[in-house]
């Protein structure tokens, strides 16, 4: 790898956890589209990984006390199917045309955010954490990006602020660990991958660092508008990415 693909590398892992420090979400969405253009897709995905076990163990551990469990148990069984199968095609698609669905779901997911009005959520039946374990699942194990899913569902099922961050943020752990397993079954989980978590380790924690800070400064609002104008360029590239391969 050459000085500026480590720069490139080192400078998507600080932003993207500096996002995650501000908002709770978006590292993977942030990072991945960036990381596809110096790294393979079924090397940047796991690194992110293992980034957000690190990410996300002191929130789940901090906020486990507002954890609703009943909601956990009904998206695992169906996650963990989701996980398995998005792992499987990782380790065996054309990475061309992952690329090209990553761009586009991360596009949906930012059209979806800016066009979406708080009045317009509406409580869900338990039914639906099957689709939705099982999607985010398969984008999780993909792409790193099953946040998303899981918090259209959640949010839609704990209108408590602290029981929906705490829950999501379990959730996300617990996706991780799952990930990691499916990952080591597949072979993408490789002695190469921990060196390179290890060089980018302190930059992870840089970001959370510096992302906490600002979510005290920065305003709701500027956020928000900052994070999908990273999201709709990151979608874009991977877009370009998987059509130059």
């Amino acid at each position: 790898m050459s000085a500026s693909d480590h720069f490139i590398l080192l400078s998507a892992i600080t932003l993207a956890y500096a996002v995650f420090g501000m908002t709770g979400f978006g590292a993977a969405m942030v990072a991945v589209p960036i990381l596809v253009h110096i790294l393979p897709l079924e090397f940047a995905v796991p690194l992110i990984l293992l980034m957000d076990i690190v990410a996300t163990v002191s929130v789940a551990l901090k906020s486990r006390r507002h954890v609703v469990l009943a909601e956990l148990l009904r998206l695992l069984p169906s996650l963990l199917v989701g996980v398995l199968l998005g792992a499987t095609i990782l380790s065996r698609i054309k990475s061309g045309w992952l690329l090209i669905a990553l761009g586009v779901f991360v596009l949906a997911m930012s059209a979806r955010s800016f066009f979406m009005r708080r009045a317009a959520a509406q409580p869900i039946g338990w039914q639906w954490s099957v689709p939705a374990g099982m999607a985010g699942g398969i984008f999780s194990a993909l792409f790193g990006t099953g946040g998303p899913v899981y918090t259209m569902y959640l949010a839609r099922r704990l209108p408590d602020l602290e029981a929906f961050r705490a829950t999501i943020a379990a959730l996300i752990f617990l996706s991780a660990i799952a990930r990691s397993g499916a990952f080591a079954v597949t072979g993408l989980l490789q002695e190469p991958l921990f060196t390179t978590a290890l060089r980018c380790l302190p930059f992870c924690l840089l970001g959370l660092f510096a992302g906490s800070m600002l979510r005290r400064r920065v305003p709701p609002p500027m956020a928000r508008n900052l994070l999908l104008a990273l999201l709709s360029a990151g979608g874009l590239g991977a877009i370009y990415r998987g059509l130059s391969l």
